[in-house]
């Protein structure tokens, strides 16, 4: 920090290409902020300088988190599963007849239907 600067100054800082200031003076900046632009020409979003500067952060903020579940022992599953609903039960259908009971139109034994072409 020069003199003069305060903590404010060297935290908005940024380069002349847009980079983060922190990634310059050596700092691991995990997104570009050229990346960021690009995902947002991507989904059709205009973001201005700031809010670049704003989702540069904010994408290194959810990478780090990801970092972080890496980290994270993977766990036996449970090999079994179980059955939450009701068991099931053999039970007699509805005949042929009474399927077709209430069917607007049927030929031959089965449902007809329009004529799609």
């Amino acid at each position: 920090m020069s003199d003069g600067e305060t903590d404010d100054d060297a935290d908005d800082a940024t380069g002349a290409d847009g980079s983060d200031a922190a990634a310059a003076d050596g700092g691991a900046a995990a997104v570009d902020p050229e990346e960021v632009r690009h995902v947002a020409d991507l989904a059709r979003i205009d973001l201005d300088d700031d809010e670049v500067e704003r989702f540069t952060e904010r994408f290194a903020d959810v990478l780090a988190y990801f970092e972080t579940l890496e980290e994270v022992p993977e766990v036996e599953s449970e090999a079994d599963l179980t059955n939450v609903m009701r068991p099931d039960e053999v039970r007699d259908s509805l005949s042929q007849d009474e399927a077709l009971a209430n069917a607007p139109e049927t030929e031959d034994g089965y449902f007809k239907g329009p004529k799609v072409s």
